[in-house]
Formats: structure tokens, sequence, C-alpha cells
């Protein structure tokens, strides 16, 4: 009887193992093809621009002063 049992549970881990293995990669084939990375991009880059306006707006100045004054660099005279 214990055997019988035994065994099954025997089975029955073998089974779990092996479809958690062939899930982990398929899983990982997904993740790395290039319609996955693709949709992942295209998501980031619609929350982004939505972003970009505002971070502009708040940190341009409305209003800006004179320029700052530019040093003069002092010339040697020639000598020949």
């Amino acid at each position: 009887m214990f055997q019988k049992i035994s065994n099954i549970l025997s089975i029955a881990s073998f089974l779990l193992i092996t479809s958690t293995l062939g899930a982990s990669y398929f899983g990982y084939k997904y993740v790395q093809s290039p319609q996955f990375q693709k949709k992942i991009m295209d998501k980031v880059l619609e929350e982004v621009q939505g972003l970009i306006p505002d971070v502009l707006g708040n940190a341009l100045p409305d209003v800006t002063g004179e320029s700052m004054p530019v040093p003069v660099k002092p010339t040697l005279p020639k000598m020949f």
C-alpha cells in the first residue's frame, strides 16, 4: 500500500516539476521575443511622453535676464 502511494506521489511530483520547467521555458522565450519588447517599449514611451510637457513647462523660466559677460582673453604681442 505504501509503495502505491509513494509511486503516485513521485509521478505527481514529476508532472509538477515538468510543467514548471516547461512554463518557465516558454515564459522566458516570450519575454525575450521582439513582440513583447516592442509592446513594453510602446507602453514606456507612452508614459514618458505624457510626462515630458509637464517637466519642460515647469523647468523653463518665463523671463530671462541679461547675458553673462564673456572675459576677453589677453593676446601676447608678436615678437617676430
